[in-house]
């Protein structure tokens, strides 16, 4: 197996591929879209896929996908057309089914970040190389299959000149031919991109289908499915990110540290900015600081709306709104969230010291708490 074939950048670790997801939880809206569209002879030839990360949006393309290269001719061929489909479903022993779980379909196209040729290393962008490609994919005949789909993943993580070599792509489609581009930042495209695609808009998930996705994918963590909606958003990939790194702990951990500001515990923060040393723990560190951000966040909106978010971990109901008990506390909080993730990322990528960023962190904040109880 080559190191291609092992890299593979739109698998979120813990759980299975999107290709490999048979039922895509809470989206029925936008699969309803498309199959209006596509039942009613209004197939769009582009398609951007949108919402926050992790909702949905590469097992609903991988969906799509399935059903668009099982679906017969559109004459119906010898024993004439078929009743139209009401689902996506595709049976999953279909021949062409099986060829797309084996990536060995020739009439599907997948599109994202690949190992730089010289030094082997993943690329931090699609290049322009990955999109020309294209070129000899849909200049296939007729004969090799008629309909092509190709799934870019995400369309954001494109270049300058791949994004410009899509566009040429989209602005003159060949027949059969359907994009769809996922995109968790659509603002930060092209606008000629957007404008020549048709959306389809996912929306974050409830607990109870956070529970039946993270049971589906084998994770852990369903029965506290409602604290891991609130941490991650309604993001399934999230809820599974926090609860591999044990996230629903760090967040204890960090509300009981500031349980008594303005007076910090030193002891627990010296505890849990231990935790993040080393380069074994580059991933927990990533997840503090990202949990952080959202107690930081959920401090400001407590100030603002004067109640308090569901609770995510015991104590914090009663925490959030003694350190943000109105508009101005709010702003200070807001204030706060956006400078310090900010400055310790920044750490970060010049190799500071994990453990004195993330102390820098907590000081910050046991001083703001400070200057809010003394006013």
């Amino acid at each position: 197996m080559s190191d291609e074939d092992l890299f593979e950048p739109d698998r979120v670790e813990g759980a299975p591929h999107p290709r490999d997801t048979a039922i895509l939880r809470g989206q029925s809206a936008a699969e309803a879209a498309f199959l209006e569209a596509y039942t009613t002879g209004r197939l769009h030839h582009g398609w951007l896929i949108t919402g926050p990360r992790g909702v949905g949006k590469a097992t609903l393309a991988w969906r799509i996908a399935r059903f668009l290269l099982t679906q017969p001719p559109a004459d119906g061929g010898l024993f004439g057309a078929p009743p139209p489909p009401t689902s996506l479903d595709v049976d999953p022993a279909d021949p062409t089914a099986r060829r797309i779980a084996a990536s060995s379909e020739g009439r599907l196209k997948l599109i994202r970040r690949t190992l730089d040729d010289k030094t082997r290393k993943p690329r931090s962008v699609i290049v322009v190389d990955d999109v020309r490609d294209l070129k000899g994919f849909f200049h296939m005949s007729a004969a090799d299959g008629g309909r092509r789909v190709v799934i870019v993943d995400p369309v954001d993580e494109m270049n300058p000149n791949a994004a410009n070599a899509l566009l040429k792509e989209l602005e003159e489609p060949p027949k059969d031919a359907t994009l769809l581009l996922i995109s968790h930042q659509p603002s930060r495209l092209l606008p000629t991109i957007r404008s020549r695609c048709r959306e389809l808009r996912l929306t974050t998930l409830s607990p109870t289908d956070i529970a039946a996705a993270l049971a589906a994918a084998g994770a852990e963590g369903t029965e506290h499915a409602a604290a891991l909606t609130e941490l991650a958003a309604g993001s399934v990939g999230e809820a599974i990110r926090i609860t591999n790194l044990d996230g629903l702990k760090i967040y204890a951990s960090i509300i009981a540290l500031f349980t008594g500001l303005p007076r910090l515990d030193r002891q627990r923060a010296l505890a849990l900015a231990d935790t993040v040393t080393g380069k074994a723990n580059e991933p927990r560190f990533d997840l503090t600081l990202t949990l952080f951000d959202l107690f930081l966040a959920r401090l400001s909106r407590t100030g603002v709306l004067g109640t308090t978010p569901p609770e995510a971990t015991p104590g914090e109901a009663t925490l959030l709104p003694r350190l943000a008990p109105d508009a101005h506390a709010a702003r200070a909080w807001a204030d706060l969230q956006q400078t310090l993730g900010a400055k310790a990322r920044r750490g970060k990528a010049v190799n500071l010291d994990p453990a004195t960023l993330l102390l820098d962190m907590i000081l910050r904040i046991d001083e703001t708490a400070a200057q809010l109880a003394g006013r």
